[in-house]
């Protein structure tokens, strides 16, 4: 981009000093022609020696000619010279006025001269991009506020339940052992719902990639996702799920081993949260070339074509309603990120009830 750039103000540069010497080269054309044309006139006309014009083209053509001629071609060259400085100051006035006015992206669009149309037409893209950069950071801050309003107001729920039952269980003397068990298992629930709650307010808290920094190191991507499937089965049998593992022997890989495993174990928990019941996760790594391939295959509902554009933004959540089984937004969001620092990438599709989340990552 900066190389284009570069071009484009050096073709403007290259205009005006084309234009410059084009002009100056005209000048003393028209100088050199004039006087030449002159003299041939001149010469075939009898003038009379009392005539004042005579007079004045003999001092000029006997005497003067060649200085006359040098002093109008140097001040036709300093004459196109302040054009042609004053012509790029004004540009630089144009372009330097447009850019101050980028700052307000809500006003009008940019016109620049007919010479500056190029610059006119970056400057306006960088424009609408800055708009629809304004409505993205909008949009991001609009959301974050709501979930952190709808998880402030979630914190009540089992907090509530939690001292009450907790109440219950003080001010009771005579219980049973079997509601005592029971108040104990909801109050046991509802601390680790609100733990849960807890764990997504330090998540938006400290979600910021941007300044991250490394540790590569070379893991047994097989090894990882085995670990990963083992992990995961308290989780997986809940929905009674089957996690199916295909890896091509043991895949090794350079990277950030915390971070990769955060990115596999996102992916993993979600495809959990929005399996359906009673079906089978896939998960299959294989080397291609310079890169690793690892895709997360589950049976859910459909996810819609506009909503797979946006499920890696930021505190976008899928259905909003399900906020008791899904996250704070951030999983897929973080392991895009955590992907495109290691020069990878995620992508998604989901067709027929089937999602497939596929990550790519270089070799080393």
């Amino acid at each position: 981009m900066k190389n284009k750039d570069k071009n484009r103000f050096s073709s403007i540069s290259n205009r005006i000093v084309i234009r410059f010497v084009i002009s100056c080269l005209l000048w003393i054309a028209f100088v050199v022609g004039s006087f030449f044309i002159g003299w041939e006139v001149c010469s075939r006309i009898s003038w009379s020696y009392d005539d004042p014009i005579y007079d004045f083209l003999r001092y000029i053509i006997a005497d003067n000619s060649s200085e006359i001629m040098v002093i109008s071609i140097f001040g036709g060259i300093i004459l196109f010279s302040a054009i042609s400085i004053k012509t790029s100051l004004k540009y630089m006035n144009n372009m330097v006025d447009a850019a101050k006015s980028l700052s307000h992206p809500d006003e009008n669009p940019i016109e620049l001269p007919a010479e500056l149309t190029d610059v006119q037409n970056e400057l306006n893209l960088a424009r609408e991009q800055a708009l629809r950069n304004i409505d993205i950071a909008n949009d991001a801050v609009r959301r974050k506020n709501d979930l952190i309003m709808y998880l402030a107001h979630d914190l009540k729920t089992p907090l509530a339940s939690v001292i009450g039952y907790l109440n219950l269980l003080r001010d009771e003397g005579q219980i049973s052992d079997e509601l005592r068990e029971k108040y104990l298992s909801v109050s046991l629930e509802k601390a680790e719902r609100l733990e849960d709650l807890i764990n997504e307010f330090f998540e938006i808290a400290r979600f910021n990639l941007s300044t991250v920094s490394l540790q590569y190191s070379k893991i047994n991507l097989t090894r990882l996702l085995e670990q990963l499937t083992y992990e995961f089965k308290p989780m997986l049998q809940e929905k009674n799920l089957h996690c199916k593992l295909d890896v091509d022997g043991d895949i090794m890989l350079r990277c950030d081993a915390d971070k990769i495993q955060r990115v596999l174990d996102n992916l993993l928990r979600n495809a959990v949260i929005y399996s359906y019941e009673n079906t089978e996760i896939e998960i299959t790594a294989q080397s291609r070339g310079e890169e690793i391939i690892i895709t997360f295959l589950n049976f859910g509902d459909t996810i819609p074509a506009e909503k797979l554009d946006r499920i890696f933004e930021q505190f976008y959540r899928l259905d909003a309603a399900r906020r008791t089984s899904g996250g704070a937004g951030l999983g897929l969001a973080i392991a895009r990120q955590i992907a495109e620092l290691h020069n990878g990438k995620i992508t998604a599709k989901s067709e027929q009830d089937k999602i497939v989340f596929e990550v790519t990552l270089p070799i080393s």
